[in-house]
């Protein structure tokens, strides 16, 4: 134990012998060393309000939410704080969002039912008394993994968690958390293994069933999920919650005529709800009827005026203008202390966006900087750590493995793989080449990251991955190509070849390489300023956590670049790279480069692929449905007074 741990552990021993004072002393001189510790801001947030010291309370605890924005024993320290005072309001929104970000908080639980019941809210308070039922009936295990999970420890909750079922393999909620650990680490066949058999030892555990939608929809085996979405809606379907469901699984597996009807009928029921306005906005964005998107969004600001989701889809629709009694209202909600972190964070990206179409950038780049702030606070990304993982694939991807490996994998040549940096203008190609007759356009597909998750291994800290790959016989590599193969197959239609864009699959050429030998892989290569900038202004819906932090962004692109070069190294001839600002030069030609690389006569329909009507759902969908523009190149340059940490990230000497 360090002497930052003791500290702590003195002062948590203080607090339990309600000596206050000795409590907050001791925290004091550990946020002397470290302002921003958190532990030790709870702590002295704690003393004073014991202390009734209540303003100093609320001070510390201001410091703890801007630095763990969703921890939620700090939001039930904020609601007992606002119940001292007499606040009961504040209160109750306190203690729920306590909940909301850690379930397993029992007291906050017990709070809400009794000043709910107190206020005449007794279906609310009702329903916070089942919680707490539910807690007190859990294994004191599985509370402790519940706490751990939702206070970002899920590998000391998956020990837990583990050994638990170990001893009582059968217990369906230790199975659904241990499911709910597997999604936060990426661990996604796991995760629809224990759900799918926890759903057969409670076919009724409607929590069960709703996890089981989501891990499959992650998995992207939309059809599945759809599936079990109906079965939820068969059993009531006038149920709001179900009817949601499967609006959303029926998007995902295009059947946007019945999405948009059971949006209608959740609508006819909760006419002002903003988060079933802001889906069906993203289900019209996705199928091209923008202005019934612009619609939707609308109607769900004016539903909830802090609903910050709905802003942001405005402004990442890239065409959308913000008029001037809309950016104002922006400007109220981003300061209020009473709406939500994530709320908070989309009114950051959209202001920011409306300040840039007004070349306020001065002001805007303020916007982009709190919106990726809040962001890298929740996400904790260790630019270290990514260094290292791509570092550990060139170390162990070597001429010497590939030559061992010749000849292994599966021969098809059915996959085209786009990959490199988001906002490097891979939804461009896409669109390009899935307008040609013989390639379907799918999704970013994950399954590529899941496998290279699986042959990590189990063990925390200890990663088999790649050096692992030494050890696949040719067999196991032959079936792990045809796996891909297998499972993907859900997202394509009838043409030959099919694309994948996941962009993050550059940082494993090596084990699409072995296992897909004859796939096509093109890196969708962008100026690095234009690329960078690009991604720090953009809010992505997961993933993608490398882009809310200058430094960070530009460590990840010259890392990138590294890696991709020794992929060029290792396997010459293996990835064609086409740059961005290539294709705007030349959209002909290129298209022509890479129907060549890949084996294919030119198309006409390549050309308008504007014209080409499908889904698109990443960032770009509205401006690939316009003709080839240049109005994203060179944005930076407005911007470059602030952009000094980016430069010196990116090591650049001459070429932007």
């Amino acid at each position: 134990m360090d002497q930052r741990e003791q500290a702590l552990k003195d002062a948590k021993e203080a607090l339990q012998a309600r000596d206050f004072e000795r409590g907050l002393a001791i925290a004091e001189a550990t946020l002397a060393d470290g302002p921003g510790d958190a532990e030790a801001l709870y702590i002295a947030a704690v003393a004073n309000r014991y202390l009734g010291r209540f303003t100093a309370a609320r001070q510390f605890l201001e410091r703890l939410h801007a630095q763990v924005p969703e921890y939620g024993r700090a939001w039930q320290e904020a609601a007992h704080l606002a119940r001292a005072e007499g606040r009961s309001d504040r209160a109750i929104d306190a203690y729920a969002r306590a909940v909301r970000f850690n379930p397993a908080l029992a007291a906050s639980w017990r709070a809400l039912c009794e000043l709910q019941q107190a206020a005449g809210r007794s279906g609310e308070a009702a329903r916070a008394r089942e919680q707490e039922a539910r807690l007190a009936a859990l294994p004191n295990e599985l509370v402790a993994v519940t706490h751990h999970l939702h206070e970002g420890r899920p590998l000391r909750a998956e020990e837990i968690c583990r050994h638990f079922l170990r001893r009582h393999p059968d217990h369906v909620e230790g199975m659904r958390l241990l499911a709910q650990i597997g999604l936060r680490l990426g661990i996604l066949d796991d995760a629809e293994f224990l759900l799918e058999s926890a759903a057969a030892f409670e076919p009724d555990n409607v929590q069960v069933r709703l996890d089981y939608i989501d891990v499959l929809r992650k998995r992207q085996k939309f059809a599945r999920s759809r599936e079990e979405a109906e079965a939820l809606h068969r059993r009531d379907p006038h149920n709001p919650l179900f009817q949601s469901h499967l609006a959303i699984e029926s998007m995902q597996t295009g059947d946007y005529e019945r999405a948009f009807a059971l949006f209608d009928e959740v609508l006819a029921r909760l006419p002002d709800d903003p988060a079933t306005l802001t889906s069906r906005g993203h289900a019209y964005k996705t199928v091209g009827e923008q202005d019934d998107a612009i619609g939707s969004y609308r109607a769900a600001i004016a539903a909830s005026p802090g609903h910050g989701d709905a802003y942001y889809a405005l402004a990442n629709l890239k065409t959308y203008r913000f008029a001037d009694d809309e950016l104002a209202a922006m400007r109220s909600q981003v300061d209020r202390t009473d709406i939500g972190f994530m709320d908070r964070v989309h009114l950051a990206f959209a202001l920011g966006k409306a300040l840039e179409d007004r070349e306020a950038y001065e002001e805007s780049f303020r916007f982009y900087e709190l919106g990726n702030r809040l962001k890298q606070r929740q996400t904790g990304y260790d630019a270290d750590k990514m260094t290292a993982e791509l570092a550990a694939q060139a170390e162990h991807c070597t001429n010497a493995l590939f030559g061992a490996k010749a000849g292994s994998g599966a021969k098809a040549r059915d996959p085209i793989f786009i990959l490199g940096l988001p906002r490097a203008g891979s939804t461009l190609l896409e669109q390009i080449l899935a307008s040609h007759s013989q390639i379907d356009g799918t999704l970013e597909l994950p399954n590529i990251l899941a496998l290279a998750h699986r042959l990590r291994g189990r063990k925390a800290g200890k990663s088999r991955y790649p050096q692992v790959l030494q050890d696949l016989s040719p067999d196991e590599l032959e079936k792990l190509g045809l796996q891909f193969l297998e499972d993907t197959r859900i997202h394509r239609q009838d043409a030959p070849f099919f694309i994948d864009k996941m962009p993050n699959n550059f940082r494993h050429i090596g084990l699409i390489h072995l296992i897909l030998p004859n796939a096509t892989i093109i890196d969708a290569r962008r100026a690095p300023m234009d690329c960078c900038f690009s991604g720090f202004k953009q809010l992505f819906a997961e993933g993608q956590d490398f882009t809310y932090g200058l430094t960070e962004i530009g460590r990840y692109y010259a890392d990138y670049v590294g890696l991709m070069e020794h992929w060029d190294r290792v396997l010459p001839g293996r990835v064609l790279r086409v740059n961005h600002e290539d294709v705007l030069d030349d959209l002909e030609g290129q298209t022509r480069r890479m129907l060549d690389h890949i084996g294919l006569p030119f198309e006409d329909a390549c050309l308008d692929f504007h014209r080409t009507e499908r889904a698109v759902r990443t960032a770009s969908s509205e401006q690939v449905r316009r003709p080839i523009n240049r109005s994203g190149q060179g944005v930076w340059r407005r911007y470059d007074p602030w952009l000094g940490e980016l430069r010196r990230a990116l090591r650049m000497r001459d070429n932007p």
